[in-house]
């Protein structure tokens, strides 16, 4: 069984949050990932800084900015991992990437590099399902799983989506980019009945959760949710204390305390 596989399969209330590489630096990174861990987080979700990340609202596009001023490349954030990994981080990592970088990269190349810095996932949010067999190739080759997106959207491809997904299915709870929402579309709920009728693996679900009740609401239909946004937008608040040595233990106790507050039972 994979690291990935061991941490959610027959795991209720699976949580993923999702920070962005070099946000606010690299090296701040890697604490985020193991105060995450710390406080409950099952898997984490690390994004790619990108220049024109679609599926991306503004909180999650300002922390690309800001990774990019230290000039986060796609080899250099997956470089954190296995540093996060000799700091003790034990939980698996998904790697968060969009179509354009990765083909600059090389599918293959990216893949093997993944593998080697001991990432456990991929997720493209941009590649369509019915284009991705190269790259799922490529990753069983590799022992890493390729995350598949289901949308509302997705009528009678979720079938066919939800039955190959390897790892989890993610499930996108909203149409439009990324970011905090009030409320969640109450249609939701029977969209993630018809995922789960499907899939073989955990179905999470992401976009738009923020606080803890949504969390509660949708752990009736969902084994998991992603939780970015929120995370990312308190990231950039504490930018300031985080980036301060001297401040910087408190700026992590806050985002630990934030979560821990979010996901407790």
């Amino acid at each position: 069984m994979s690291r990935l596989e061991g941490a959610v399969n027959g795991k209720k209330n699976v949580f993923i949050p999702f920070i962005t590489a070099g946000d606010p630096n690299p090296e701040v990174t890697i604490e985020l990932a193991l105060t995450l861990e710390e406080a409950g987080a099952d898997i984490l979700e690390l994004g790619i800084p990108y220049s024109d990340p679609l599926a991306d609202g503004p909180v999650i596009q300002a922390a690309s900015k800001r990774a990019l001023k230290h000039e986060m490349t796609l080899e250099k954030a997956l470089s954190l991992v296995p540093k996060m990994r000799a700091q003790g981080l034990t939980i698996p990592v998904i790697v968060f990437t969009y179509v354009n970088p990765l083909l600059q990269y090389g599918e293959e190349q990216f893949v093997k590099r993944a593998a080697d810095y001991q990432v456990d996932g991929i997720l493209v949010p941009d590649m369509p399902f019915e284009e991705g067999e190269a790259l799922q190739a490529a990753c069983q080759e590799h022992n890493l799983s390729l995350i598949s997106l289901v949308a509302p959207t997705s009528n009678k491809r979720i079938e066919k989506i939800a039955a190959r997904a390897q790892g989890f299915v993610y499930c996108v709870s909203s149409l439009g980019v990324t970011g905090l929402r009030d409320e969640l579309d109450p249609r939701v709920h029977e969209f993630l009945q018809t995922v789960k009728m499907h899939a073989s693996v955990p179905v999470v679900v992401g976009f738009g959760i923020s606080r803890r009740e949504q969390v509660e609401a949708l752990a009736e239909n969902a084994d998991g949710v992603v939780v970015g946004s929120a995370i990312v937008k308190l990231v950039g608040e504490l930018e300031d204390e985080l980036n301060d040595p001297e401040k910087r233990e408190d700026g992590l106790f806050k985002i630990k305390r934030f979560v821990s507050e979010l996901i407790s039972s």
